[in-house]
């Protein structure tokens, strides 16, 4: 069972959830994110360290630390609960501020941003100790590994894990941290923004877990963005593929990288409501459930790269030449689109856009649109369901679409459009594939 910031974010919160991970009959895991707004915070503190700006940085930590002292008057009442969550804080609040002291390096700032997950899991064991509810905290930097390319492996944290299951054979409830691992060098390090999901999804793989909630703030995974569509329905059964899709590009709700070991191991996951647990929430599985259109979702900042060249397909071996740019600086390619004399493609890191178009220049001319976005129609076999096409394309209209991608994958139809189409596209999507307003 994995809870999210905003799940954490207050102490009611995690009374409710206290309730919640101890309801069951099955020995449970829990994984915590750090409490909403605090990775953000540790975020800004390493940021003006960098700059070397101490007084921003220390007003920052003082800011944090008085958020913390705040929350635990109300996490706990118990006069030794309250000492030792406050002994807690003070541990971690110390170590930000012997930082101040130090100079920045890549490996303090990852140390930093360790701290959330951290306090959270610490703070939470703190109210279960003061509620009489049996648990053990498994501390995740004793299990939880990346490699060189900075992968994890489900395998390496089964070998880690197993055993410091086994010694507490006797607990029926484990709680743990998200997001924060080792790398290979054994340093502190983490499985990047929303890795909580990702790191639920590895252990739920690793100890063969009968399913793999993912708890939030919605009910589900909707067939829309709420925060920008009014009409919006939860989705109640995806197939693995269909929602690796939908994360992949751009559902807020599920991390992409999560769905994988899932779904390599078998384990089912279920996207659930910490407000309204009643709710079905979606069910991710093997089987879709159902044939048809399931969910639109949107992937910004987007840039567009067209390489034109006369001799393009004249020259076989051309696209591997284009591949090896991008494969040398790391960046993935989201859609692609080939013409008798262009390609046209789409990266979503712009980190190293500079040294590739660079590279990119002997092949023909580059052009570069930025600020796009792409919209994913997604579905079990959509490429199959009648009038679907004729659906979607009466859905954009007065809408400018750079690139289409259909048939790369059955169960998605992607579109490229300017940023500023964005809204536009998803509520006309969400009445001419859903018919709701």
């Amino acid at each position: 069972m994995k809870f999210g910031g905003t799940s954490v974010g207050k102490p009611e919160r995690m009374h409710h959830i206290a309730t919640l991970v101890s309801q069951g009959t099955e020995p449970t895991l829990v994984v915590l994110s750090a409490l909403s707004g605090t990775t953000n915070a540790l975020v800004e503190i390493g940021d003006y360290l960098s700059k070397g700006d101490r007084t921003a940085t220390r007003k920052c930590i003082d800011k944090l630390e008085a958020h913390y002292h705040s929350f635990v008057d109300e996490l706990v009442t118990d006069k030794a609960a309250k000492a030792k969550a406050t002994a807690i804080i003070a541990e971690h609040f110390e170590f930000l501020n012997i930082i101040l002291k130090i100079s920045f390096s890549e490996a303090l700032n990852k140390d930093i941003l360790a701290q959330g997950e951290l306090l959270s899991t610490k703070l939470f064991c703190t109210y279960l100790e003061e509620q009489g509810i049996d648990h053990f905290l498994l501390p995740a930097l004793e299990f939880m590994v990346i490699d060189s390319y900075d992968e994890p492996q489900v395998s390496v944290i089964k070998k880690r894990l197993t055993p410091i299951l086994n010694k507490h054979k006797d607990k029926k409830l484990f709680v743990t941290q998200g997001y924060i691992c080792r790398n290979s060098k054994g340093e502190v390090d983490n499985l990047k923004r929303g890795g909580s999901d990702y790191s639920a999804s590895l252990i739920a793989a690793a100890i063969s877990a009968s399913a793999c909630e993912i708890w939030t703030d919605i009910d589900g995974m909707h067939n829309n963005d709420p925060r920008i569509v009014k009409k919006t329905i939860p989705v109640e059964q995806l197939s693995f593929e269909e929602a690796a899709e939908l994360a992949y590009f751009g559902a807020k709700i599920l991390h992409p990288a999560s769905i994988w070991p899932a779904q390599q191991y078998n384990i089912p996951v279920k996207l659930l409501n910490t407000m309204q647990p009643q709710s079905k929430g979606t069910l991710i599985t093997e089987k879709a459930g159902s044939v048809g259109v399931k969910a639109v979702a949107a992937k910004d900042n987007i840039i567009a790269i067209r390489i034109k060249s006369s001799r393009m397909l004249l020259a076989y071996g051309f696209l591997r030449k284009i591949f090896e740019v991008f494969e040398k600086y790391r960046t993935p390619i989201d859609m692609i689109t080939t013409s008798e004399v262009a390609v046209s493609l789409t990266i979503d890191n712009s980190s190293h856009l500079k040294e590739i178009v660079k590279e990119l220049k002997p092949f023909g001319n580059i052009e570069l649109d930025e600020k796009q976005t792409i919209i994913s129609v997604v579905g079990n076999n959509i490429s199959q369901t009648e009038d679907m096409v004729k659906k979607l394309f009466g859905s954009i209209r007065n809408i400018p679409v750079r690139m289409v991608s259909y048939g790369g994958s059955p169960h998605n139809i992607s579109l490229l459009v300017p940023a500023e189409y964005k809204t536009q596209l998803l509520q006309q999507l969400n009445k001419g594939m859903f018919g709701l307003e």
